[in-house]
């Protein structure tokens, strides 16, 4: 039976894709900058593929390390999280990998985007599962041992599945994810509900560390809108088990000083990291919070590296760096 392992399973590559035309390249010199950071850095550790749009190629080879391996697929936009294949691996050296329905957000149709995922599986010889749920990468995070966590306004959202039931959904994620408990959040930060936001992403919210245990952002200003939005996730969280009846254990992870750019409220958040071999990719703001939180990952994730980088120019596109890039895990 297939699975989706957790993200601190070994892996063979990280997945991501260059910016490409649109509000991606509203400043092309900080998103190019933005994008090869991130794959400047996982490439020290793990190999990585960006698909890149034919019309980038050129941007992408002047910015990007020459470890960096490039695949030319036509591409709608950049969040590899989102558009590309949940990995699958079934404990017995198959590669598999669920090709969820991708609408863009609810907001923005992505016909070359749909595509991206079942390109990435043909090409690593993986079996491809298609899935009628509109979901994205950024809206699912597993324990590898059963457990998923979700959003109420992402999975039964009117913009992506209009008609479906919690029912219908979670058992879709059993059926794709091979995952027996979801818990569900009821909403996402708020500025993730504007104009380039995802309707409430969990990758913003809790991610599992470990299996037993969840990091889970907190706003800790009463007068800030994410305030109780977080102090009720955080319940929710405190009060639930995991596929395995243990008790959830959560560590706070402090939102960010910093609540504004460019006179608009942000939802810059920890949560949002990445895990590669040996690696923890970090979002830095050049907030005060940030130091304090790198120590945090590294009591978390001992023996690994602690990389901060710059999330800023990504999150000001509606995303940060577990957004752009998905693990292809080791069978």
């Amino acid at each position: 039976m297939f699975f989706m392992p957790p993200e601190w399973h070994p892996h063979t590559r990280t997945w991501m894709s260059w910016p490409v035309s649109g509000y991606a390249l509203t400043d092309p010199e900080a998103s190019y900058r933005a994008w090869s950071d991130v794959a400047n850095t996982i490439v020290r550790y793990e190999p990585v593929t960006m698909v890149v749009d034919p019309s980038e190629a050129e941007s992408a080879a002047h910015w990007l390390d020459s470890r960096v391996e490039m695949l030319e697929q036509p591409l709608d936009d950049c969040w590899m999280r989102d558009n590309g294949p949940t990995f699958l691996l079934d404990g017995e050296g198959g590669l598999a990998g669920v090709d969820w329905t991708f609408n863009g957000w609810g907001w923005n149709a992505h016909a070359k985007d749909d595509l991206v995922a079942a390109a990435i599986l043909e090409r690593v010889g993986a079996r491809r599962f298609r899935s009628e749920l509109v979901n994205e990468g950024g809206g699912i995070h597993v324990d590898g041992e059963g457990t998923v966590i979700v959003t109420e306004t992402v999975q039964l959202g009117e913009k992506r599945n209009p008609g479906w039931t919690k029912e219908g959904v979670e058992d879709e994620l059993r059926a794709r994810l091979g995952v027996e408990k979801v818990i569900w959040l009821p909403r996402g930060l708020t500025a993730d509900y504007g104009r380039y936001g995802t309707s409430g992403h969990v990758d913003l919210l809790a991610s599992f560390a470990r299996p037993g245990l969840v990091l889970c952002h907190v706003q800790p200003d009463p007068s800030h809108p994410d305030y109780e939005v977080t102090r009720e996730n955080l319940a929710i969280l405190r009060s639930s088990t995991d596929a395995r009846g243990r008790p959830l254990e959560v560590v706070e992870l402090l939102a960010p000083e910093t609540t504004e750019a460019g006179g608009e409220l942000v939802d810059y958040s920890y949560i949002n990291h990445y895990l590669a071999n040996g690696l923890v990719v970090l979002c830095s703001f050049d907030d005060p919070r940030d130091a304090e939180t790198a120590e945090i990952f590294a009591r978390l994730f001992p023996g690994r590296a602690i990389r901060p980088v710059d999330a800023r120019d990504i999150f000001a596109l509606g995303g940060g760096i577990h957004c752009i890039t998905q693990q292809q895990p080791r069978p």
